[in-house]
């Protein structure tokens, strides 16, 4: 029974990368298509069954923002995320567990952050191409992004709401001095150190965490408020369409297993003409959208001119655009206050 179990389990694997592979390489978005799909799963995997039939047939309607004052800011964090990742905690750092395609995306979204603020603000001492860049890693989770950037030379502060999280990043850097010089942890939301740290830093990455958020309009507002005049803002997240439901969750939770089941909810993915609308809408202007491609069996990201699933994103904050709260900007004694109370 066992070995009949097995046989089939694989039989369907085998049916659906390939339907998943036709579908990434025609960029199939109609929902009669993705009800295909389903009809195919009719009777054999359940589970998925069930999945399928909650497929959205559109994106959310299309509507203006409007930037909201640092005192009225609500809440990004979401309870029921924090429990998601609370019992991830401890396996950040297994290279094949349930965080091996964040591991892997580091070789793309390193070199992107590298050599987009090189390209800014040019290579400031050799070995160390962002030496003296203040970069903020939100939702840094085990840390796995913020120490290849510390690396770099970067003055890098990994933000997390979920304490365990920050105490398996600050465990897996204590060996390392120059990583204990660089780099600092601090558990808590982002909205948190909006008020005492006004324009401290030159830039932000917010990888694989827009999807998580309670409020997406927050959290980028609270990113304008952090960021120096100018200041530049990444982004990976996934879109919102019918493809990266397939891929991100019916091929990636329910079938393949890359990421727990229950890891992301469709609602919470953005089209990027929106996240551009409102990135706009708080103060920022646009520099660049990337699409990014995870090949389900080699493990390994590259770029791909298609964002109809994942896509990174690098904006930069106006030097023109005043934020209600940030007419006083603080000083680099206040600045370099705040770096010394996080370490």
């Amino acid at each position: 029974m066992m070995a009949k179990r097995l046989l089939f389990g694989a039989d369907c694997r085998r049916k659906y990368v390939s339907v998943i592979r036709n579908a990434i390489c025609s960029e199939i978005h109609g929902s009669s298509w993705m009800k295909g799909c389903a009809a195919n799963v009719q009777g054999r995997w359940p589970k998925v069954e069930n999945a399928m039939e909650r497929l959205p047939t559109s994106v959310s309607a299309k509507i203006p923002f409007k930037r909201r004052m640092c005192s009225t800011f609500q809440s990004t964090i979401d309870q029921a995320e924090i429990k998601k990742f609370q019992s991830l905690a401890q396996k950040w750092w297994d290279e094949n567990g349930e965080f091996q395609a964040l591991h892997t995306m580091n070789d793309l979204r390193v070199p992107f952050i590298r050599d987009t603020l090189i390209n800014y603000i040019g290579s400031r001492q050799s070995g160390s191409p962002l030496s003296g860049v203040r970069l903020l890693d939100v939702g840094c989770g085990g840390g796995l992004l913020s120490e290849p950037l510390a690396r770099l030379g970067a003055v890098v502060t990994g933000l997390d709401p979920v304490e365990d999280n920050i105490r398996t990043a600050e465990v897996h850097k204590s060996p390392d001095p120059f990583l204990n010089k660089q780099l600092q942890y601090k558990a808590c939301s982002l909205e948190d150190i909006t008020e005492e740290c006004s324009e401290c830093f030159d830039a932000i990455v917010a990888s694989e965490v827009l999807e998580h958020v309670a409020d997406r309009e927050t959290f980028i507002n609270c990113c304008y408020h952090v960021l120096k005049p100018s200041g530049h803002l990444f982004i990976t997240t996934i879109n919102k369409t019918n493809l990266s439901y397939l891929i991100g969750i019916i091929a990636a939770e329910w079938i393949f297993s890359i990421v727990p089941r229950g890891t992301h909810e469709w609602e919470k993915f953005v089209i990027p003409e929106e996240l551009e609308r409102q990135l706009e809408s708080n103060g920022f202007y646009v520099e660049s959208i990337n699409g990014m491609y995870y090949n389900i069996c080699s493990g390994l990201w590259s770029w791909t001119e298609s964002t109809s699933i994942n896509y990174a994103l690098h904006a930069v904050k106006s030097k023109d655009t005043q934020h209600p709260e940030s007419e006083n900007p603080v000083s680099e004694e206040t600045i370099q206050s705040y770096a010394n109370s996080a370490s």
